[in-house]
């Protein structure tokens, strides 16, 4: 896969040339890199605590299962020799400031994802490398010399595809797909490499007898959005490998989420477990940020596919995930829906992000979804109950 990237495709039109770097396991590796008693050992960023979650995970532990976003509990029973080290963001920001600075050698085209990773689009690079697997290959080797780090990369010719390919090699590789590979590699993946298509999805897929990219490019078009309505279509999209979505530089976080969808309907008392588990997530996801959320959402879709949204606004944000945690079960108790109300999907999210240390009695911003109300309800138009399987 060292073809020379074409600045062409078949029919004339230029495509860009987009690399995905994503550095190796980056909270574990940093504490590693910066104590040498840590090496080699399996290495645990987290606090300890009945509710505290995983950071991070160095591939040691991750040998183990320990996986970002678990329960600190699990992950010490699963690995009862790991070392557990508490968070340093003030350390990782400074190192994640640093790789940025070998990203702007070569393109001011950055998109950061998170303090470990980001988006390039080396269409035109500033140092003059005639192709993108070449710059990619000279980031890596700049943070393996100036940081002491390794990262992986991934080329390709849009986001969705360079995303994939940043995590073909991981640990500390290189995978290139090119234009002309798209239609040959796409197709046998299986149709949970796709974003957005978690375990429901997949699930439901496979009711239709699509399990693979390839079984999905099969499926009718009409088939495919009477299914899964507008979210089909981007699916069918991803299929053939079609991302328009540019790398927008310095684009701000708007909000944080993480939504489950239950197998069965639930009441709104058998929401407790699911919200504290979102809430964790999205608590995890958010210590990567370098901005701050002032509003804590709610979201909740009932059984007649019904979207109903609860938020608070603090001047303050949550200072730990217990508070985070606690917030949202306080707006559960602001659903006033009949008592035999069922639930299909629950949500957790932080919206209303901000800069540290500016001024919180400024106006607020509410989030997109509430019109301006911190208490909606709406109908889903996006996702259609599920047909009958025959």
């Amino acid at each position: 896969m060292a073809v020379p990237d074409p600045d062409e495709t078949d029919r004339g039109v230029r495509i860009r040339k987009i690399v995905h770097v994503d550095m190796d396991a980056f909270y574990a590796s940093v504490e590693q890199r910066d104590d040498p008693k840590l090496r080699g050992r399996p290495v645990v960023v987290a606090w300890r605590g009945n509710r505290s979650v995983v950071c991070a995970a160095s591939y040691e532990a991750r040998r183990f299962g320990v996986r970002s976003a678990m329960p600190a509990l699990r992950a010490e029973r699963l690995c009862p020799d790991a070392v557990f080290v508490p968070p340093d963001f003030v350390r990782y920001r400074a190192v994640s400031r640093q790789t940025r600075e070998i990203f702007l050698r070569y393109t001011d085209m950055i998109e950061p994802l998170s303090l470990d990773e980001a988006y390039l689009d080396v269409t035109e690079n500033k140092a003059g490398l005639p192709t993108a697997t070449k710059v990619a290959k000279a980031i890596r080797q700049a943070i393996r010399e100036e940081l002491n780090l390794t990262a992986s990369a991934g080329v390709a010719p849009n986001k969705f595809l360079a995303k994939i390919a940043s995590d073909w090699k991981k640990p500390d590789g290189l995978f290139v797909i090119q234009p002309d590979e798209v239609d040959a590699f796409l197709p046998p993946l299986p149709v949970e490499r796709l974003p957005g298509v978690g375990k429901v999805t997949a699930d439901r897929l496979a009711s239709f007898g699509v399990r693979t990219v390839g079984d999905l490019r099969a499926m009718e078009i009409a088939a495919t959005e009477g299914y899964f309505g507008r979210h089909g279509l981007r699916l069918r999209e991803l299929a053939f490998g079609i991302d328009e979505n540019p790398v927008e530089p310095d684009r701000p976080t708007k909000s944080i989420s993480a939504e489950d969808t239950f197998e069965r309907d639930i009441s709104l008392e058998e929401t407790e477990e699911a919200i504290r588990r979102m809430a964790e997530k999205v608590w995890a996801a958010s210590r990567k940020e370098e901005r701050i959320a002032r509003t804590v959402v709610l979201k909740l879709k009932t059984a007649e596919f019904k979207i109903l949204t609860r938020s608070l606004t603090q001047p303050e944000p949550p200072a730990s995930c217990e508070e985070l945690t606690e917030i949202a079960l306080a707006l559960r108790e602001r659903v006033q829906m009949p008592l035999g109300q069922r639930y299909r999907l629950i949500g957790v999210g932080l919206h209303n992000f901000r800069e540290p240390g500016s001024d919180p009695g400024g106006e607020a911003t509410q989030p997109e979804l509430f019109d301006g109300e911190t208490e909606t309800e709406r109908l889903d138009e996006a996702e259609p109950p599920a047909p009958d399987a025959r």
